[in-house]
């Protein structure tokens, strides 16, 4: 849902500091290692002590690079599997990181294995929601579907919450609660959004199959 239009919007916004990146030699896949690694580093080492909002900032200023890499390739005309490979491949590392260090918190000082476990639920749901799409493509079909809560949504919501709760360490009151309810909304959400995706790719292998088979017996 919000990759459409935020993707798009964002893209224009940063599409001169790729031009940028690019004239002082930075290569595409650089921007990727990097800011994975920042995001990995905010939220392994702040989340898990709840310093929420200084670890949302940290992320936030490298999450971006996921938008910055392919800018740089499109403009450099290198648009590549590898780099989609690798791009697709270090979301994944990323978005275990942010969930995991909330579970770590949660585990420990924050004290909730209820929300340890949402945590948990966030970070293996959005592997598999996708993982469904991938594999679907990997054997031929579309997975023609905007799920609920894809990875831009998950992103979003956590990462703002995750932000605004941190407030509390600054005195602002009653804004601890915005954690717990976005992890509940990110967790419902994705086991929507896999069911959507497996809805839809039980429909279209099955259209396949009956189109295979129709073109067989001709």
């Amino acid at each position: 849902m919000l990759n459409k239009y935020a993707r798009a919007f964002f893209t224009r916004v940063l599409t001169p500091f790729a031009a940028l990146l690019i004239r002082i030699g930075v290569s595409p896949d650089a921007v990727t290692l990097v800011g994975t690694g920042g995001v990995v580093a905010g939220a392994l080492i702040f989340y898990p002590l709840g310093e929420f909002f200084w670890g949302t900032i940290v992320i936030t200023l490298f999450v971006f690079s996921d938008l910055v890499d392919g800018n740089m390739a499109r403009q450099l005309g290198r648009s590549s599997r590898w780099g989609a490979f690798l791009d697709s491949t270090l979301d994944r590392v990323a978005d275990s990181a942010i969930f995991g260090g909330l579970a770590l918190w949660y585990a420990g000082r924050g004290d909730s294995l209820m929300l340890c476990g949402m945590a948990i639920f966030c970070l293996a749901s959005g592997q598999v929601v996708s993982y469904t799409k991938a594999r679907g493509e990997a054997i031929g079909l579309p997975v023609d579907v905007n799920g609920l809560v894809e990875r831009a949504e998950r992103l979003v919501i956590t990462l703002v919450a995750c932000g605004l709760s941190g407030l509390h360490a600054f005195g602002v009151p009653g804004v601890e609660i915005l954690l717990p309810i976005a992890l509940w909304i990110v967790g419902i959400g994705s086991a929507v959004t896999l069911g959507q995706r497996v809805v839809t790719v039980r429909r279209e292998s099955a259209e396949a199959d009956a189109m295979a088979q129709g073109g067989n017996s001709a």
